[in-house]
Protein backbone atom coordinates (compact mmCIF):
# COMPACT_ATOMS: atom_id res chain seq x y z
CA UNK A 1 0.00 0.00 0.00
CA UNK A 2 1.37 3.39 -0.97
CA UNK A 3 2.75 5.31 1.99
CA UNK A 4 0.77 8.40 1.02
CA UNK A 5 -2.51 6.50 1.25
CA UNK A 6 -1.53 4.93 4.56
CA UNK A 7 -0.85 8.40 5.95
CA UNK A 8 -4.28 9.59 4.84
CA UNK A 9 -5.98 6.59 6.41
CA UNK A 10 -4.07 7.13 9.65
CA UNK A 11 -5.16 10.77 9.64
CA UNK A 12 -8.79 9.72 9.22
CA UNK A 13 -8.41 7.46 12.28
CA UNK A 14 -6.74 10.18 14.37
CA UNK A 15 -9.40 12.73 13.33
CA UNK A 16 -12.17 10.20 14.16
CA UNK A 17 -13.57 10.60 10.65
CA UNK A 18 -16.20 8.19 9.40
CA UNK A 19 -15.09 8.47 5.76
CA UNK A 20 -12.20 9.52 3.55
CA UNK A 21 -12.92 10.68 -0.02
CA UNK A 22 -10.26 10.84 -2.75
CA UNK A 23 -11.51 12.98 -5.61
CA UNK A 24 -9.79 14.35 -8.71
CA UNK A 25 -8.63 17.99 -8.61
CA UNK A 26 -9.33 18.23 -4.87
CA UNK A 27 -7.44 17.63 -1.64
CA UNK A 28 -8.49 14.59 0.43
CA UNK A 29 -11.83 15.14 2.17
CA UNK A 30 -12.82 13.68 5.55
CA UNK A 31 -16.36 13.27 6.84
CA UNK A 32 -16.28 14.23 10.51
CA UNK A 33 -19.51 14.24 12.55
CA UNK A 34 -21.45 14.13 9.31
CA UNK A 35 -19.73 17.17 7.77
CA UNK A 36 -17.27 17.14 4.85
CA UNK A 37 -13.93 18.63 5.89
CA UNK A 38 -11.19 19.16 3.25
CA UNK A 39 -7.67 18.39 4.46
CA UNK A 40 -4.95 20.98 4.03
CA UNK A 41 -2.35 19.99 1.49
CA UNK A 42 -1.94 18.69 -2.02
CA UNK A 43 -4.67 18.80 -4.64
CA UNK A 44 -4.68 15.41 -6.35
CA UNK A 45 -4.41 15.01 -10.09
CA UNK A 46 -5.86 12.04 -11.95
CA UNK A 47 -2.39 10.45 -12.31
CA UNK A 48 -1.57 10.76 -8.59
CA UNK A 49 -4.96 9.43 -7.57
CA UNK A 50 -4.79 6.43 -9.87
CA UNK A 51 -1.30 5.51 -8.67
CA UNK A 52 -2.32 5.92 -5.03
CA UNK A 53 -5.53 3.88 -5.33
CA UNK A 54 -4.00 1.17 -7.54
CA UNK A 55 -1.26 0.84 -4.92
CA UNK A 56 -3.71 -0.85 -2.56
CA UNK A 57 -5.26 -3.19 -5.16
CA UNK A 58 -4.20 -6.71 -5.98
CA UNK A 59 -3.62 -7.64 -9.63
CA UNK A 60 -6.94 -9.48 -9.63
CA UNK A 61 -8.74 -6.43 -8.23
CA UNK A 62 -7.16 -4.19 -10.88
CA UNK A 63 -8.42 -6.45 -13.66
CA UNK A 64 -11.88 -6.62 -12.08
CA UNK A 65 -12.08 -2.84 -11.68
CA UNK A 66 -10.95 -2.17 -15.26
CA UNK A 67 -13.61 -4.58 -16.54
CA UNK A 68 -16.50 -3.45 -14.34
CA UNK A 69 -15.52 0.18 -13.52
CA UNK A 70 -16.68 -0.52 -9.93
CA UNK A 71 -14.99 -2.33 -7.03
CA UNK A 72 -15.91 -2.94 -3.38
CA UNK A 73 -13.49 -4.50 -0.92
CA UNK A 74 -12.17 -4.17 2.63
CA UNK A 75 -8.74 -2.94 3.66
CA UNK A 76 -6.97 -3.44 7.00
CA UNK A 77 -4.22 -1.46 8.69
CA UNK A 78 -2.21 -3.79 10.91
CA UNK A 79 -3.41 -3.42 14.50
CA UNK A 80 -5.63 -0.48 13.56
CA UNK A 81 -9.07 0.09 12.06
CA UNK A 82 -10.38 -1.50 8.88
CA UNK A 83 -11.90 0.30 5.91
CA UNK A 84 -14.72 -0.57 3.53
CA UNK A 85 -13.54 0.72 0.16
CA UNK A 86 -15.41 1.63 -3.01
CA UNK A 87 -13.30 2.40 -6.09
CA UNK A 88 -15.12 4.03 -9.00
CA UNK A 89 -14.67 6.28 -12.01
CA UNK A 90 -15.96 9.82 -12.34
CA UNK A 91 -15.60 11.58 -15.69
CA UNK A 92 -12.88 9.10 -16.58
CA UNK A 93 -10.91 9.60 -13.35
CA UNK A 94 -10.25 6.85 -10.80
CA UNK A 95 -11.58 7.88 -7.38
CA UNK A 96 -12.32 6.15 -4.08
CA UNK A 97 -14.33 6.36 -0.87
CA UNK A 98 -13.08 4.75 2.36
CA UNK A 99 -15.55 4.03 5.18
CA UNK A 100 -13.78 3.52 8.53
CA UNK A 101 -14.70 0.44 10.55
CA UNK A 102 -13.40 0.49 14.14
CA UNK A 103 -11.19 -2.43 15.14
CA UNK A 104 -13.13 -3.08 18.33
CA UNK A 105 -16.81 -3.99 18.22
CA UNK A 106 -18.85 -1.80 20.60
CA UNK A 107 -21.41 -3.42 22.88
CA UNK A 108 -25.10 -2.58 22.84
CA UNK A 109 -24.55 -0.78 26.15
CA UNK A 110 -21.65 1.26 24.78
CA UNK A 111 -23.82 2.34 21.86
CA UNK A 112 -26.50 3.33 24.42
CA UNK A 113 -29.12 1.29 22.59
CA UNK A 114 -32.29 0.47 24.55
CA UNK A 115 -32.81 -2.95 26.15
CA UNK A 116 -35.36 -3.93 23.52
CA UNK A 117 -32.44 -4.21 21.03
CA UNK A 118 -30.82 -6.82 23.29
CA UNK A 119 -34.18 -8.59 23.59
CA UNK A 120 -34.48 -8.77 19.79
CA UNK A 121 -30.92 -10.15 19.50
CA UNK A 122 -31.84 -12.88 22.01
CA UNK A 123 -34.80 -14.14 19.95
CA UNK A 124 -34.53 -17.79 18.97
CA UNK A 125 -36.00 -17.34 15.49
CA UNK A 126 -37.62 -14.88 13.13
CA UNK A 127 -36.46 -11.78 11.28
CA UNK A 128 -34.90 -8.66 12.85
CA UNK A 129 -34.16 -5.74 10.52
CA UNK A 130 -31.85 -2.76 11.07
CA UNK A 131 -32.73 0.00 8.62
CA UNK A 132 -31.84 3.55 7.70
CA UNK A 133 -30.00 5.56 5.04
CA UNK A 134 -26.35 4.91 4.22
CA UNK A 135 -23.89 5.98 6.91
CA UNK A 136 -26.33 5.80 9.82
CA UNK A 137 -24.57 3.10 11.85
CA UNK A 138 -26.58 0.05 10.73
CA UNK A 139 -23.49 -2.16 10.44
CA UNK A 140 -22.31 -1.13 13.90
CA UNK A 141 -25.66 -1.95 15.51
CA UNK A 142 -25.78 -5.27 13.67
CA UNK A 143 -22.23 -6.10 14.82
CA UNK A 144 -23.13 -5.28 18.44
CA UNK A 145 -26.15 -7.61 18.26
CA UNK A 146 -23.98 -10.41 16.82
CA UNK A 147 -21.43 -9.79 19.58
CA UNK A 148 -24.17 -10.21 22.21
CA UNK A 149 -25.18 -13.57 20.73
CA UNK A 150 -21.50 -14.53 20.50
CA UNK A 151 -20.93 -13.91 24.22
CA UNK A 152 -24.16 -15.51 25.47
CA UNK A 153 -25.15 -18.37 23.18
CA UNK A 154 -23.60 -21.57 21.85
CA UNK A 155 -24.80 -20.85 18.34
CA UNK A 156 -23.48 -21.28 14.83
CA UNK A 157 -23.64 -17.85 13.19
CA UNK A 158 -23.34 -17.55 9.41
CA UNK A 159 -22.66 -13.99 8.26
CA UNK A 160 -22.83 -13.00 4.58
CA UNK A 161 -21.31 -9.59 3.85
CA UNK A 162 -20.13 -7.40 0.97
CA UNK A 163 -17.44 -6.75 2.00
CA UNK A 164 -16.66 -8.11 5.48
CA UNK A 165 -16.61 -5.17 7.88
CA UNK A 166 -16.25 -5.90 11.61
CA UNK A 167 -14.10 -8.97 12.29
CA UNK A 168 -15.63 -11.31 14.89
CA UNK A 169 -13.70 -13.88 16.88
CA UNK A 170 -15.38 -16.99 18.29
CA UNK A 171 -16.46 -16.81 21.93
CA UNK A 172 -19.39 -19.02 22.97
CA UNK A 173 -20.58 -19.08 19.38
CA UNK A 174 -18.90 -20.14 16.15
CA UNK A 175 -19.00 -17.30 13.62
CA UNK A 176 -18.36 -17.87 9.92
CA UNK A 177 -18.04 -14.68 7.87
CA UNK A 178 -18.38 -15.11 4.10
CA UNK A 179 -17.57 -12.28 1.71
CA UNK A 180 -19.65 -11.93 -1.46
CA UNK A 181 -17.56 -12.26 -4.67
CA UNK A 182 -14.64 -13.63 -2.63
CA UNK A 183 -16.08 -16.59 -0.69
CA UNK A 184 -19.38 -16.86 -2.61
CA UNK A 185 -20.87 -15.54 -5.83
CA UNK A 186 -23.89 -13.68 -4.39
CA UNK A 187 -26.01 -13.05 -1.29
CA UNK A 188 -28.77 -15.24 -2.71
CA UNK A 189 -26.45 -18.15 -3.53
CA UNK A 190 -24.76 -17.98 -0.13
CA UNK A 191 -28.15 -17.91 1.61
CA UNK A 192 -29.38 -20.99 -0.24
CA UNK A 193 -26.22 -22.90 0.69
CA UNK A 194 -26.32 -21.49 4.21
CA UNK A 195 -29.55 -23.34 4.99
CA UNK A 196 -27.60 -26.60 4.54
CA UNK A 197 -24.78 -25.56 6.88
CA UNK A 198 -26.65 -26.02 10.18
CA UNK A 199 -26.84 -22.34 11.21
CA UNK A 200 -28.70 -21.07 14.27
CA UNK A 201 -28.28 -17.40 13.33
CA UNK A 202 -27.94 -15.94 9.82
CA UNK A 203 -26.63 -12.40 9.29
CA UNK A 204 -27.24 -10.74 5.92
CA UNK A 205 -25.22 -7.58 5.29
CA UNK A 206 -27.85 -6.20 2.93
CA UNK A 207 -31.16 -7.40 1.48
CA UNK A 208 -30.71 -6.23 -2.10
CA UNK A 209 -32.98 -8.19 -4.41
CA UNK A 210 -36.06 -10.37 -4.65
CA UNK A 211 -34.17 -13.67 -4.46
CA UNK A 212 -32.25 -12.63 -1.34
CA UNK A 213 -35.38 -11.29 0.39
CA UNK A 214 -37.34 -14.43 -0.51
CA UNK A 215 -34.64 -16.72 0.94
CA UNK A 216 -34.36 -14.55 4.07
CA UNK A 217 -38.11 -14.91 4.69
CA UNK A 218 -37.90 -18.67 4.21
CA UNK A 219 -34.96 -18.93 6.62
CA UNK A 220 -36.77 -16.83 9.23
CA UNK A 221 -39.87 -19.01 8.87
CA UNK A 222 -37.96 -22.27 9.31
CA UNK A 223 -36.58 -21.76 12.80
CA UNK A 224 -33.54 -19.53 12.21
CA UNK A 225 -32.88 -16.09 13.67
CA UNK A 226 -32.06 -13.80 10.73
CA UNK A 227 -30.50 -10.37 11.26
CA UNK A 228 -30.35 -8.14 8.18
CA UNK A 229 -30.13 -4.53 7.01
CA UNK A 230 -32.24 -2.60 4.53
CA UNK A 231 -31.96 0.96 3.18
CA UNK A 232 -35.40 2.14 4.28
CA UNK A 233 -36.17 5.16 6.51
CA UNK A 234 -38.74 3.70 8.90
CA UNK A 235 -40.64 0.56 9.93
CA UNK A 236 -43.80 1.01 7.78
CA UNK A 237 -41.77 1.73 4.65
CA UNK A 238 -39.56 -1.28 5.43
CA UNK A 239 -42.58 -3.56 5.38
CA UNK A 240 -43.92 -1.97 2.19
CA UNK A 241 -40.52 -2.23 0.46
CA UNK A 242 -40.25 -5.95 1.21
CA UNK A 243 -43.77 -6.66 -0.05
CA UNK A 244 -43.46 -4.44 -3.14
CA UNK A 245 -40.31 -6.25 -4.32
CA UNK A 246 -42.48 -9.27 -5.17
CA UNK A 247 -44.89 -9.52 -8.13
CA UNK A 248 -48.55 -8.84 -7.27
CA UNK A 249 -49.59 -12.51 -7.37
CA UNK A 250 -47.07 -13.32 -4.59
CA UNK A 251 -47.68 -10.35 -2.32
CA UNK A 252 -50.44 -11.89 -0.20
CA UNK A 253 -48.25 -14.89 0.54
CA UNK A 254 -45.35 -12.56 1.43
CA UNK A 255 -47.59 -10.62 3.82
CA UNK A 256 -48.40 -13.89 5.57
CA UNK A 257 -44.73 -14.85 5.74
CA UNK A 258 -43.70 -11.44 7.03
CA UNK A 259 -46.54 -11.30 9.57
CA UNK A 260 -45.52 -14.65 11.03
CA UNK A 261 -41.72 -14.26 10.95
CA UNK A 262 -40.93 -10.58 11.62
CA UNK A 263 -39.72 -9.90 15.17
CA UNK A 264 -38.84 -6.22 14.95
CA UNK A 265 -37.48 -3.29 12.96
CA UNK A 266 -34.83 -0.88 14.26
CA UNK A 267 -34.57 2.31 12.15
CA UNK A 268 -31.63 4.64 12.75
CA UNK A 269 -30.71 8.24 12.05
CA UNK A 270 -27.45 9.95 13.09
CA UNK A 271 -27.68 13.72 13.62
CA UNK A 272 -25.20 16.43 14.64
CA UNK A 273 -25.11 17.10 18.37
CA UNK A 274 -26.05 20.51 19.72
CA UNK A 275 -22.49 20.85 21.08
CA UNK A 276 -21.09 20.66 17.55
CA UNK A 277 -19.02 17.59 18.39
CA UNK A 278 -20.12 14.07 17.58
CA UNK A 279 -23.48 12.76 16.44
CA UNK A 280 -26.58 11.69 18.33
CA UNK A 281 -28.56 8.57 17.44
CA UNK A 282 -32.27 8.79 16.77
CA UNK A 283 -34.04 5.44 16.96
CA UNK A 284 -37.41 4.21 15.75
CA UNK A 285 -38.29 0.75 17.05
CA UNK A 286 -41.17 -1.46 16.01
CA UNK A 287 -41.78 -4.75 17.81
CA UNK A 288 -43.99 -7.31 16.07
CA UNK A 289 -46.84 -7.61 18.56
CA UNK A 290 -49.97 -9.63 17.63
CA UNK A 291 -51.69 -6.36 16.68
CA UNK A 292 -48.88 -5.33 14.30
CA UNK A 293 -48.70 -8.83 12.80
CA UNK A 294 -52.40 -8.55 12.04
CA UNK A 295 -51.91 -5.11 10.43
CA UNK A 296 -49.26 -6.59 8.12
CA UNK A 297 -51.51 -9.53 7.28
CA UNK A 298 -54.54 -7.29 6.60
CA UNK A 299 -52.66 -4.66 4.54
CA UNK A 300 -53.23 -2.01 7.19
CA UNK A 301 -49.64 -0.68 7.18
CA UNK A 302 -50.86 2.91 7.65
CA UNK A 303 -52.06 1.96 11.16
CA UNK A 304 -48.61 0.84 12.34
CA UNK A 305 -47.34 4.32 13.41
CA UNK A 306 -50.33 4.69 15.75
CA UNK A 307 -49.64 1.25 17.23
CA UNK A 308 -46.01 2.26 17.75
CA UNK A 309 -47.02 5.49 19.51
CA UNK A 310 -49.08 3.51 22.02
CA UNK A 311 -46.67 0.56 22.28
CA UNK A 312 -44.09 1.96 24.71
CA UNK A 313 -44.65 -0.98 27.08
CA UNK A 314 -43.26 -3.26 24.36
CA UNK A 315 -40.20 -1.04 23.79
CA UNK A 316 -41.65 0.66 20.71
CA UNK A 317 -40.89 4.24 19.77
CA UNK A 318 -41.47 6.45 16.73
CA UNK A 319 -38.67 8.58 15.31
CA UNK A 320 -40.54 11.76 16.28
CA UNK A 321 -40.71 10.55 19.90
CA UNK A 322 -36.97 9.85 19.78
CA UNK A 323 -36.32 13.34 18.39
CA UNK A 324 -38.41 14.84 21.20
CA UNK A 325 -36.29 13.02 23.80
CA UNK A 326 -33.05 14.14 22.15
CA UNK A 327 -34.17 17.80 22.11
CA UNK A 328 -35.36 17.68 25.72
CA UNK A 329 -32.05 16.16 26.86
CA UNK A 330 -30.11 18.86 25.01
CA UNK A 331 -28.40 16.42 22.66
CA UNK A 332 -29.72 18.00 19.46
CA UNK A 333 -31.22 21.37 18.58
CA UNK A 334 -34.87 21.95 17.69
CA UNK A 335 -33.86 22.88 14.13
CA UNK A 336 -32.07 19.54 13.72
CA UNK A 337 -35.09 17.68 15.09
CA UNK A 338 -37.48 19.49 12.76
CA UNK A 339 -35.23 18.66 9.79
CA UNK A 340 -35.56 14.93 10.51
CA UNK A 341 -39.16 14.87 11.77
CA UNK A 342 -41.86 12.99 9.86
CA UNK A 343 -44.62 15.17 11.26
CA UNK A 344 -43.24 18.64 12.01
CA UNK A 345 -46.44 20.00 13.58
CA UNK A 346 -46.81 16.96 15.80
CA UNK A 347 -43.22 17.32 16.99
CA UNK A 348 -43.77 21.00 17.78
CA UNK A 349 -46.84 19.99 19.76
CA UNK A 350 -44.84 17.34 21.64
CA UNK A 351 -42.29 19.98 22.57
CA UNK A 352 -44.82 22.78 23.10
CA UNK A 353 -42.82 25.12 20.84
CA UNK A 354 -44.54 27.93 18.95
CA UNK A 355 -44.58 27.95 15.13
Amino acid sequence: MAIELRDLLLTSIHQNASDLHLTNAMPPVLRIDGELVPMAGEVFTDEILKKMIYGCLTDTQKVQFEEEKELDFSLALMGLDRFRVNVHQQRGCVEAAFRRIPLFIPTIEELQLPQVVSALARKQNGLVLVTGPTGMGKSTTLAAMVQLINTESQSLIMSIEDPIEFLHSNKKAIIKQREVYKDTHSFAEALKRCLRQDPDVIVVGEMRDLETISTVLTAAETGHLVLATLHTPDAPQTIERIIDVFPPYQQQQVRQQLASSLQGVISQRLMPRASGRGRALGLEIMVATPAIRNMIREQAIEQIPTAMQTGAQFGMKTMDRSLKELVESGQITLDTALTHAKNVEELRQFLKFPR
